[in-house]
C-alpha cells in the first residue's frame, strides 16, 4: 500500500501516522502538509526518525499542479484527506482560507485521484479508495435530544461548518459522477495530546497552570460529544481497509458532556495531579465570556453504523481519556507552551479563540 496522507502534521493526522506505522508497517506512508499554526512535525519524531516507509513533502492542497506531481511520483493506493482549516473563531474572523482549502483544495485532490485512478490497470484501480476526514458540525445544531446519523440533514452555520459541508458534498458527486471510489466519514469533537493549544481541553489545561482565567462561553451548557483520537483514528482506519465505496460513516465517542463539566473535570484532575502551591483549587479561575456568535447548542453522533458493520466502538471512556489527556500534558509543557505563543499573538490582537 502505498498511501498520502493529507494534512499529516495535524492533531489528527499526526495521531493518525503513528498508528499506521505501528499497525502497518509494511505501508508506504507519504504525508503532505503547508505545515500552518495547527501542522507540527514534532508530534512525527517518533516516526521520522525510525520508519524508513514514512517520508513528508511540504505542499499547499490549493496548488494543483503540485498536487498532480505527487500523485505522479508517489503511485499512491489510496488517499486519506484530512488537510483542513478546523478552527471555528478562526473561520469567522477570517473565512477566506478556510473556502480555498476546505472547497478549493479538496476539488484539486479529487481531480488529481480521478485522473491518477483512471490511468490505472483494472487490478490497480481496483484497490484505490479516497477517504474523506469531516466533521459533525456540517449537521448543524441539536436540542435536547436526537444524535446526527449518515442520513442526518447538513445545515451548517459557521463559515468552517459550511466549508466542510462543501467539500462533503464534492467528495459524494465525485463518486456519483465519475465512480471515483470515496469514502467518508463525519465525526464529534476530538481530544487527546499533541492537539493545538487554543482547542478547549489543552487551553483550560494550560490557563489553569500558568494561573489565568478559564475562558467559558456563554454559561457553559453548549453540548458535545467527545472523541478519543486514537478512538478516532482506529475508526479511520477501519473504514479506509474495510469501509462499502461511496457510503459516509459517522464516528461519536458516545461522551455527551456540558463544556462547563468539562472544565471542572479538569480542574479536578490537575488539582490531584499538579495541585497549587496555595492549596485551592484550579475552579476559582473559571469565568464565563461573551458567547460567540452563531454557537451550536449541541453535537451527538450515533455510531451504531460503524459498530454493527465494522465492529468498530470506542475504547476510552471520557474520563479515561482525559486523564491520559491532562498526564501527556503535563509531561510536554515545554511542547505545548510553545504553540501557545500563537494564540497570544491572537489575543493581543484582540482575539479570543476558545474552540470546543
Amino acid at each position: 500500500m502505498n498511501v498520502i496522507v493529507t494534512g499529516g502534521a495535524g492533531f489528527i493526522g499526526s495521531a493518525l501516522i503513528r498508528m499506521l506505522v505501528a499497525k502497518r508497517p509494511d505501508w508506504n506512508l507519504l504525508n503532505i502538509d503547508k505545515l500552518t499554526y495547527a501542522g507540527n512535525l514534532q508530534a512525527l519524531d517518533s516516526v521520522s526518525s525510525t520508519s524508513p516507509k514514512y517520508s513528508f513533502k511540504k505542499i499547499d492542497i490549493c496548488e494543483k499542479s503540485a498536487v498532480v506531481e505527487v500523485f505522479n511520483e508517489f503511485q499512491p493506493t489510496g488517499v486519506i484527506h484530512l488537510a483542513a482549516e478546523t478552527h471555528v473563531d478562526r473561520s469567522i474572523d477570517g473565512p477566506e482560507n478556510f473556502i480555498k482549502t476546505n472547497i478549493l483544495g479538496t476539488f484539486n485532490l479529487l481531480e488529481a485521484s480521478r485522473v491518477y485512478w483512471s490511468s490505472l490497470g483494472s487490478n490497480k484501480k481496483s484497490e484505490f479508495r479516497f477517504l474523506h476526514i469531516s466533521t459533525d458540525e456540517v449537521f448543524g445544531s441539536l436540542g435536547a435530544t436526537g444524535k446526527f446519523s449518515e442520513s442526518s440533514m447538513y445545515k451548517p452555520n459557521s463559515p468552517y461548518s459550511a466549508s466542510k459541508a462543501s467539500s462533503d458534498h464534492l467528495v459524494r458527486a465525485w463518486f456519483e459522477t465519475y465512480r471515483l471510489p470515496i469514502l467518508i466519514t463525519n465525526c464529534s469533537n476530538n481530544y487527546g495530546p499533541y492537539q493545538f493549544p487554543e482547542k478547549l481541553i489543552p487551553l483550560m489545561i494550560l490557563n489553569a497552570l500558568d494561573g489565568k482565567n478559564l475562558p467559558v462561553y456563554g454559561d457553559g451548557s453548549n453540548i458535545r460529544d467527545w472523541l478519543f483520537v486514537d478512538d478516532h483514528v482506529r475508526g479511520l482506519i477501519s473504514v479506509f481497509e474495510r469501509g462499502n465505496l461511496g457510503e459516509t460513516y459517522a464516528i461519536g465517542g458516545n461522551n455527551e458532556i456540558r463544556n462547563i463539566d468539562i472544565v471542572n473535570k479538569l480542574c479536578g484532575i490537575l488539582d490531584q495531579l499538579a495541585p497549587c502551591s496555595s492549596g485551592q483549587t484550579y475552579a476559582r479561575h473559571i469565568a464565563f465570556v461573551k458567547d460567540r456568535p452563531g454557537h451550536d447548542f449541541r453535537y451527538a453522533i450515533d455510531s451504531s453504523k460503524i459498530a454493527s458493520k465494522l465492529g468498530w466502538k470506542p475504547e476510552e471512556t471520557f474520563e479515561t481519556g482525559l486523564r491520559k489527556t491532562v498526564d501527556w500534558y503535563l509531561k510536554n509543557l515545554k511542547w505545548a507552551r510553545h504553540l501557545a505563543q500563537d494564540h497570544l499573538a491572537l489575543q493581543r490582537r484582540g482575539l479570543n479563540f476558545i474552540n470546543d
